[in-house]
């Protein structure tokens, strides 16, 4: 099967193209942010990255009526169970309306579906958007009624890596319990129960542990007074918590590397910051072997940090007792949105509607 994945970004659009699961060939447009702005919304930019798109594939000499299908990474829907969905027309107008938030991850569905409608090759799909919720009752409840805790996530890598595990153990994903923690730039720590994810920390707000430039959970009474202090207005209170927070408060930067570089000179700050990271990711993962009653078939660390032997490393001492931990790093986004629509296409898993 012949399927081109679309991932757009914020200022970039990724696409590659696979024979059921080996990569033909991938690209990548990086665009200015300047040229970006130039588009008043983000559904603005659809025609512009649409054009975009048909370069590229006019680079590689692939013809779009060669497709079996085309998937787009998922946008802000409303709350979904995990799968693959045939883009409707209920999902795009939700996606360019951007009726629940407005990132440029709303544009995947419809550019998919718009080269799928031009060349013909049938339906389009997209794969685990972030707003996939299977979160149990007891899990919204944040102590306030005002307050529902919500399941924003990065679920199309996270299930993705679960099943590798699971084929690793020669079981079904669905045979399975795992605790994902994707660490990046925002770090979600998700428990994993025979195939939904049942609790998992909000990473989009910054819940769970600090991160690269996200503060994490913070003590709520501490909180108030700040926002109440004068310090900040409501937008600068936010970008504090959550682009200007973690690490990079502390530290001044964002990038691990530059942190392991600063422990290397003998920085007792920067050492001691590190040593939290893992500490707080260590802490979620445990509070999620909660969750999962003890039950845990494997941990699974993934996301751009797990380049870090270092981080992994001390992580690994605060939780194998837990169970074996497997690592996987980076985020293949691609073809974890190709894997996806293959199972739908032979007949491995049924595709669901949005509705």
């Amino acid at each position: 099967m012949r399927i081109l994945a679309i991932n757009p970004g914020s200022t970039s659009t990724k696409i590659a193209l696979f024979d059921d699961t080996s990569q033909v060939w991938d690209d990548a447009q990086r665009y200015p942010i300047h040229q970006i702005r130039q588009f008043p919304s983000i559904s603005a930019q659809e025609e512009f990255r649409f054009i975009e798109i048909k370069k590229i594939l006019e680079v590689h000499n692939t013809d779009p009526s060669s497709l079996d299908a085309i998937v787009g990474r998922g946008g802000l829907l409303k709350p979904i169970p995990g799968g693959t969905y045939i883009i409707n027309d209920v999902m795009l107008d939700d996606l360019r309306s951007c009726r629940y938030g407005s990132h440029a991850c709303n544009l995947g569905a419809p550019l998919a579906f718009r080269l799928a409608q031009e060349c013909g090759c049938g339906k389009a799909y997209t794969v685990d958007p972030v707003v996939v919720d299977e979160m149990i009752p007891e899990a919204r409840l944040s102590g306030l009624p005002e307050i529902e805790r919500r399941s924003l996530f990065h679920a199309l890598n996270q299930k993705a890596v679960a099943r590798h595990a699971s084929s690793e153990l020669g079981k079904e994903y669905k045979e399975c319990s795992f605790i994902v923690a994707h660490m990046g730039g925002g770090i979600s720590v998700g428990a994993h129960d025979h195939g939904r994810v049942i609790d998992v920390n909000n990473a989009l707000d910054g819940e769970g542990p600090f991160t690269p430039e996200r503060s994490g959970s913070l003590p709520a009474g501490t909180l108030v007074h700040l926002a109440f202090s004068g310090q900040y207005d409501l937008n600068g209170l936010l970008r504090r918590l959550v682009g200007e927070g973690g690490i990079v408060a502390y530290l001044g930067t964002n990038d691990l590397r530059e942190v392991l570089q600063m422990i290397k000179a003998g920085d007792a700050k920067a050492a001691l910051i590190f040593e939290a990271l893992a500490y707080q990711i260590a802490k979620e993962i445990g509070a999620s072997s909660a969750v999962l009653k003890g039950l845990v078939d494997g941990i699974i660390l993934t996301g751009g940090l797990a380049y870090s032997e270092s981080l992994v490393e001390k992580i690994r001492k605060r939780v194998s007792f837990i169970a074996p931990v497997f690592v996987y790093p980076g985020e293949d986004e691609l073809r974890a949105l190709a894997e996806g629509t293959l199972r739908v296409l032979t007949g491995q898993e049924k595709p669901r509607e949005y509705r």
